[in-house]
């Protein structure tokens, strides 16, 4: 038998161990390895600033049970009819259980009740805490929040920090993307990755091992459709979620679970406005004038599909006995007439972009024209609608007749859908140990695995639990590979050790002020520290946002927006753009501070 030759592999940096992916997970995996004496380097794809994942753009509510045995079988009734070994099932829950200690002692956060002490109405909180009051156990589950706020990166900024406080431990590279797991042909085991950076392919030794905490696919048209089978998803988190983490585990011969299962959420069963691909989706929560009047949801037949006042979990919809996800269409719409169109003008429209994405018709047979949807099922379906509405009694799907009123025969009004996502769970499957396995079921040395890669929940979602698991996790993946004993010993450079990017893109020093003029600072964005110059005589004269990091798509409205309605209004504190209140928020912030600089 021939013996198999082992390559020889010209190695350019070498750590301990390598992590890839700074999110929630991969910031914990690398802060506990750093604590157990490891060199790490963390690798992301993203630019600087944008890091951080779906964690970033979450709502920073970490899942947290009060009692093991109720909150196994508020999990167990979730996952149903779905199976899950009981050991992973057993150290999920006992960490949710653990979550406030796990808070204090880690994160050095004093931890905060959601249902006790966030200051909301208790049926809206009990509504977005216990998804599933039909599940026995669900009364022992709530949410730990870092401070008495949220959708804010609260806590993503704390797991960054614990990463900078450790730079003398911990590497990070932007805008470096991990290709390939390199693995021993003969033994498995992953002794490395293979990362494209500055346009170079850099080999880099793991001599302990690998962690995968790449997140999702949710921006892999070709894995939403092999896996979802959707035609497209349209982000709320982060864009830069790919799947290369799906890439590479199968490459070293990964087992996958939870392939299929995946969350969205927002307007009616988990939908925002259409948003050109590539980009990310506007969340939005509310906006009751599309479900309740002369207006309802259509697909691709012009037919209605849902009951459009159900209140989705997490984009869970109600399905003969269980919450699914409803399967996507191409072309959804909500169509309307002109009485309800003045009832939204006359509302708080959550979407700036509302009426320049709005289709206007005279006629059915104009509309269903001009959205390309069938003409009869779209005039089949008025006149069932208004049947139901004047009779009282929907008999399509149930929606309550208080909501229902006639649509008129003229102008008709539609605008375009998207079907969201906010992660996905499939990936590689792992054990307690956090080990990634493979298809036999059996730990592939050295490569570990955390966070919504291959996430544990298997079916129902409840809100809270994708960050628990990047909190348990990737502790556990962090210490696991930390205390690797059998190393990688192969001759490796150190030509790329030491490059930490964590701290760039801080140019405040090198910001001029001309006369007039003051710096300003704020935290308080979604992406670290933003800086406003303001000219201020007599009056606030100009704002400049200087430096920032905020998101792609509606944060960088607010750059543009907020510093023009500040200076219009000559006062800092303005009104937000909508969907993103925490950039609006911290420029405001960063104009009052410039303001209290002068003399």
């Amino acid at each position: 038998m021939k013996e198999v030759e082992v390559p020889v592999i010209d190695w350019k940096a070498n750590y301990d161990v390598v992590v890839l992916g700074f999110g929630g997970a991969g910031a914990t995996a690398a802060r506990f390895a750093a604590d157990n004496g490891a060199s790490v380097l963390i690798a992301d794809v993203a630019p600087y600033g944008h890091e951080g994942g779906n964690t970033r753009y979450s709502a920073q509510l970490i899942g947290t049970g009060n009692n093991f045995d109720d909150l196994k079988k508020y999990y167990l009734g979730l996952t149903h009819p779905m199976d899950l070994p009981e050991d992973m099932v057993d150290l999920y829950v006992e960490g949710m259980v653990n979550t406030r200690k796990y808070v204090k002692k880690y994160l050095d956060a004093e931890p905060f009740s959601f249902m006790k002490q966030f200051d909301m109405p208790q049926d809206y909180k009990a509504g977005a805490c216990q998804e599933y009051p039909n599940l026995e156990g669900h009364t022992t589950y709530d949410y730990t929040m870092v401070h008495n706020g949220w959708f804010d990166a609260a806590l993503w900024k704390i797991l960054r920090q614990k990463v900078l406080d450790r730079k003398d431990k911990i590497d990070v590279w932007y805008e470096a993307r991990a290709i390939h797991l390199i693995q021993d042909p003969v033994t498995k085991v992953i002794k490395g990755v293979q990362i494209i950076k500055d346009g170079q392919k850099i080999n880099v030794l793991a001599k302990k091992g690998v962690v995968l905490t790449t997140g999702g696919f949710e921006n892999n048209k070709e894995m939403i459709q092999t896996y979802l089978g959707a035609p497209k998803l349209t982000p709320l988190g982060t864009i830069y979620n790919k799947g290369d983490g799906i890439t590479m585990a199968q490459e070293v011969g990964a087992k996958m679970w939870h392939m299929y299962n995946y969350e969205s959420l927002g307007l009616l069963h988990g939908l925002s406005f259409a948003t050109p691909e590539g980009e990310r989706s506007q969340l939005i929560l509310h906006f009751p004038e599309l479900n309740h009047g002369s207006v309802f949801m259509i697909a691709d037949d012009g037919k209605r599909y849902f009951n459009e006042t159900e209140t989705n979990r997490h984009g869970h919809i109600f399905d003969h006995s269980i919450w699914r996800v409803p399967r996507t269409h191409e072309k959804p719409y909500i169509v309307f007439d002109q009485k309800q169109y003045d009832k939204i003008e006359n509302s708080n429209i959550p979407y700036d972009k509302f009426n320049e994405k709005l289709i206007k018709a005279d006629s059915v047979d104009d509309l269903a024209n001009k959205i390309g949807v069938n003409a009869d099922g779209l005039k089949e379906q008025i006149k069932l609608f208004n049947q139901f509405a004047k009779t009282g009694q929907d008999d399509q799907f149930g929606r309550d007749a208080d909501s229902m009123e006639p649509l008129d025969a003229g102008p008709l009004y539609a605008i375009k859908m998207a079907y969201n996502v906010l992660n996905t769970q499939g990936g590689p499957e792992r054990n307690t140990k956090a080990e990634i396995l493979d298809v036999n079921n059996q730990p592939i040395p050295h490569l570990y695995g955390a966070g919504e890669l291959g996430g544990i929940c298997a079916n129902q979602y409840q809100g809270g639990g994708n960050l628990a698991e990047c909190l348990i996790f990737g502790k556990i993946a962090g210490e696991q590979v930390a205390n690797v004993t059998d190393e990688v010993e192969e001759e490796a450079s150190s030509k790329y050790n030491g490059i930490n990017e964590l701290a760039d893109g801080d140019q405040i020093k090198n910001v001029k002020l001309a006369k007039n003029q003051y710096l300003g600072t704020s935290d308080a964005g979604i992406g670290g520290k933003l800086v406003v110059r303001v000219t201020y005589d007599n009056g606030i004269k100009n704002v400049e946002v200087v430096q920032n990091h905020e998101s792609e798509d509606i944060g960088k409205q607010a750059l543009k927006i907020i510093p023009q309605r500040i200076v219009k209004e000559n006062k800092a504190n303005v009104d937000a753009v909508s969907g993103a209140s925490a950039t609006s928020r911290a420029i405001s912030e960063a104009v009052n501070k410039a303001l209290k600089n002068i003399k």
